[in-house]
This record gives structure tokens, C-alpha cells and sequence, in this order.
């Protein structure tokens, strides 16, 4: 018996001496948390989403108190929430335009012709893998609302065309969409650039056309009535800089025969 009772307070004695060992060991070596960590963590709007990079808030606010990244980190944040994170961090906010997402493409079921019946599985990147679904335009749309899915703030539906519709003023910016498309033919804009060449059809004037009525067909138009150089043809395909092309709501001409180039959102959105 003496034996057992011998044996159980060696066990305890050594439990209480590693637990002072351990008390003590975590006293000296615990790092205290910058408070105002906790503080940014509250300020950003916790949607989780990880568009910034970091698997939740808490990572990106841990990453803005460091330093490790810009006041604009979360794409997600509103001018207030950047304004109190700005005051939080001792810093000063430098305006910055938001930026939302805008299809480039208007391959929808009455411009598009189909090329064959897609049966597999409801989704773009599916669809991509098999012969990248019935719609003919190897470039454009492919119509399976991924990007849809993926958005966590009601800013896309498939309209009745089954091209997305993106709300851009429920669009935050945080390039989810962005990153879903398989064919990349959703883009993040500043929300004042409302002038775009809604294809990326790459092929020549003629087949492109055969696929799509609305394509770009390289005819370099635009290029020729555009004095600003802002707009450009390359591989049978316009795009427009926005740098040098800055009429936010005047085409660069009427005169373009499919009607690719279009103006985005309205007047009064900034």
C-alpha cells in the first residue's frame, strides 16, 4: 500500500512540477496580440470570402495591422469601413476607384449559334473539358452560371439570353467571378470606365461572324474614327485603353457593323 501511495504522489508531484514548468514557460514566451488586430478584424465587413488572398478576415486583418498588405486589401470593404480601418491603423486613405466586374460578351442564345447538345453537367468548367458545350463561339460564354454560384452577394443572375447580369451596385469586386471563368471573359473595371469591346473572339472577321452576331470582327473601324489612340486592333480583335480613351459615355463611332463596342452602366453610378 505504501508503495502505491509512494508511487501516485511521485506522479503528482511530477505533474505539478511540469505544470508549473508549462505555466510559467507560456508567460515567458507568449506573444501579445497587437489589440488593434481585434479592432480591424471588427471593421471589415466578415464575409469570409477570401477574395483578398487570406482564408478569412481575421488573417487579412492580422496582414493589414503588419503591414503585409494595402488599406485596399479587401476588395469587399465600403469607402466607410476602409475610412475606419484608415483611422484604426493611424494611416491616411488615398482615394481609389471601386472596381466591379463586367462580362465581356454578348454571345447570348439569339446572337449565338450552337454547335452541338450539351448533356454533362451544369457548369461552365465541365462544359469546358467537352468541347466546351453547344454554344459555337469558342471564346465567348459558355452560359452555365458558374460565376453565378460563386458570387456571395446576389450581384450576378443568368438572364433570360443565359448570359450572366451582373448589378453593379451590389458588385463588390472581390474577382470570385473572375477566377470561376473558364473562358476569362469576365473582368474586374473601375466603375468609370463604361466603354468596352464586349468579345474576345480572336478569330478572323468572317468566322467570327458565322458564330455570333455581335462578335468583333476586326474590321478596325474604331481603330480609324478614334483619334485618341484608344482604341486598337491586334489579332483580329479591338480593345480599348481606357488611359487614352476617356469619353466614359460616347462610342468612338456609330459605325461599328456588329455592334461589339457598348457602353456599361449609367451616367449617374459614380
Amino acid at each position: 500500500m505504501n508503495s502505491v501511495l509512494l508511487a501516485a504522489l511521485s506522479m503528482g508531484g511530477i505533474g505539478l512540477t511540469f505544470s508549473i514548468l508549462l505555466t510559467i514557460a507560456n508567460q515567458k514566451l507568449k506573444v501579445e496580440e497587437d489589440p488593434k488586430i481585434a479592432k480591424v478584424d471588427e471593421a471589415l465587413p466578415g464575409a469570409n470570402c477570401g477574395a483578398c488572398g487570406y482564408p478569412g478576415c481575421a488573417a487579412c486583418a492580422e496582414a493589414l495591422v503588419k503591414g503585409e498588405v494595402g488599406i485596399d486589401a479587401c476588395p469587399v470593404c465600403d469607402d466607410q469601413e476602409r475610412e475606419e480601418i484608415a483611422e484604426i491603423l493611424g494611416i491616411e486613405l488615398e482615394e481609389g476607384k471601386r472596381k466591379v466586374a463586367v462580362l465581356l460578351c454578348q454571345g447570348g442564345v439569339k446572337n449565338v449559334n450552337n454547335k452541338a447538345e450539351y448533356q454533362g453537367i451544369s457548369s461552365c468548367l465541365a462544359a469546358s473539358f467537352v468541347n466546351g458545350g453547344e454554344r459555337a463561339c469558342d471564346y465567348g460564354c459558355i452560359g452555365k452560371g458558374d460565376c453565378v454560384e460563386v458570387c456571395d452577394f446576389d450581384a450576378i443572375h443568368m438572364g433570360a439570353d443565359g448570359l450572366p447580369v451582373i448589378d453593379r451596385e451590389k458588385c463588390t469586386g472581390c474577382a470570385r467571378c473572375v477566377e470561376a471563368c473558364p473562358r476569362n471573359i469576365i473582368e474586374l473595371h473601375p466603375i468609370d470606365h463604361h466603354v468596352f469591346v464586349l468579345c474576345k473572339n480572336q478569330d478572323k472577321g468572317a468566322s467570327a461572324r458565322k458564330v455570333c452576331d455581335r462578335a468583333c470582327i476586326g474590321c478596325k473601324i474604331c481603330e480609324k474614327f478614334d483619334k485618341s489612340g484608344g482604341f486598337t486592333v491586334d489579332n483580329f480583335l479591338a480593345s480599348v485603353d481606357h488611359d487614352k480613351y476617356d469619353k466614359d459615355f460616347e462610342l468612338p463611332t456609330d459605325k461599328c457593323p456588329t455592334d461589339a463596342i457598348q457602353l456599361v452602366g449609367e451616367k449617374d453610378e459614380e
